[in-house]
């Protein structure tokens, strides 16, 4: 019982946390662009956010789902639209300056609200709460939650760190600009897994 309450949804949260996937993504370009201080708001806004969509899809929006399938399909194309508008926007990214008020991270309540629109975070919320809660109680979901809240934020703080390392070497503008492209075609490549099924169903 220890493992199927604790173990488990560990090393599940953590392989999907420490993956590539939108939010790695965005803050490795984040922390290339704006560095570590400037980005934490955006760390913050990923992990709270996304233990506040366990909550939510625990307590009950996947049994809606269930009942109708079509609501998530749209949901997903929507997410995807988004996602190709925010890849667009990392890629046309300048060098951040001090006092642009165009060049900015996403703040905390930004970060929060994408998670919403993130069909990798909606895959592992539905996955935490349907998989790894073997009773469906409010005690199991606060577990789950917190987990992933442990898990969630160094492994996102990690690639935030990563992209800061990066830009000691994205000094010259055709890097950075090579740089916010790759990481821009990266997160498009990200939508495959989430839109297979979608354009492609078995």
């Amino acid at each position: 019982m220890t493992y199927e309450i604790i173990a488990a949804p560990f090393v599940f949260a953590l392989v999907s946390s420490i993956t590539p996937g939108p939010n790695n993504l965005m803050l490795m370009a984040s922390g290339a662009n704006f560095g570590l201080r400037r980005t934490v708001p955006h760390m913050l806004g990923v992990a709270g956010g996304f233990v506040g969509m366990i909550v939510v899809v625990g307590a009950g929006l996947a049994q809606l789902f269930q009942i109708y399938p079509a609501a998530h399909t749209v949901l997903t194309v929507l997410s995807a639209i988004y996602l190709l508008y925010l890849a667009w926007k990392i890629a046309t990214a300048g060098p951040a300056k001090a006092g642009d008020a165009t060049g900015r991270p996403l703040n905390f309540w930004q970060a929060a609200a994408f998670q919403w629109v993130n069909p990798k975070a909606w895959t592992m919320a539905l996955t935490a709460t349907t998989v790894y809660m073997p009773e469906q109680s409010w005690h199991a979901l606060a577990t789950v939650a917190i987990i992933f809240g442990a898990v969630n934020l160094p492994s996102v703080g990690s690639w935030t760190i990563m992209g800061q390392q990066m830009a000691q070497f994205l000094t010259n503008r055709w890097r950075l600009s090579a740089f916010n492209y790759t990481m821009a075609g990266l997160l498009v490549l990200s939508l495959v897994p989430a839109l297979w099924p979608v354009l492609w169903p078995a």
